[in-house]
Order: structure tokens, then sequence, then C-alpha cells
């Protein structure tokens, strides 16, 4: 399994991007997809995932604001971020979990200024 990370870049506060993790390989093997973020000298989080099933689940500092989804036909895995805040900057990372291993995509950087 493979994992490719877009769509990060430079946003003001309030402002919105939209990250795509494209996954190839063994898709079949996967049971959930995450994102995953690390904000500058703090440890890895989760911030949102999805199964296979289409049951989603959010870190509650970025509920109501991020919405994760995918589009089967693309194998394509989404995270829209709205209402972006300063301490939403980090590296986020998208991560594929399924028969006992995982599988990670590189980074993509998301900053967002005041």
């Amino acid at each position: 399994v493979q994992l490719q990370a877009s769509g990060g870049g430079l946003a003001q506060a309030g402002g919105s991007l939209r990250l795509s993790c494209a996954v190839s390989g063994s898709t079949s093997s996967i049971n959930a997809i995450g994102w995953y973020r690390q904000a500058p000298g703090k440890e890895r989080e989760l911030v949102a995932a999805i199964t296979s099933g289409g049951s989603t689940n959010y870190a509650s500092s970025v509920k109501g604001r991020f919405t994760i989804s995918r589009d089967n036909a693309k194998n394509t895995v989404y995270l829209q971020m709205n209402s972006l805040k300063v301490e939403d900057t980090g590296v986020y990372y998208c991560c594929a979990i399924g028969h006992g291993s995982s599988w990670w995509g590189q980074g993509t950087l998301v900053t967002v200024s005041s």
C-alpha cells in the first residue's frame, strides 16, 4: 500500500484548505485511513479517520470544522479543513491501517497565519 498526500500550503486564519491522500496498491487490505498532524515541538496526533464502512471519527479540536471523506472510484481520501486556526499549523500525514499493518504517506505542510 502506498499513500501520497497533497494539498498543504499557506492559509489565513478563518480560511480553508483541502488535503488529498491518494492510495494505491492492495487497497483491499485497508480497514481505515486517518489524517494525523504534527505541530512543531509536539507529538503526532490523530485528526480524523474514516473506516472502510464509512464511519468517521474526529479529534475534539477539529470537530465541526474538518470533514474527512473518500472517493472510492479515485482511491482518494480528503480532509476538508474550514475555519482554520493558527493552532492547526503542522505537518499532516495520512495513514492506512489493516491486517495488523500500517502504511504512512509523506507529510504535507499546513501553515495557518493570523
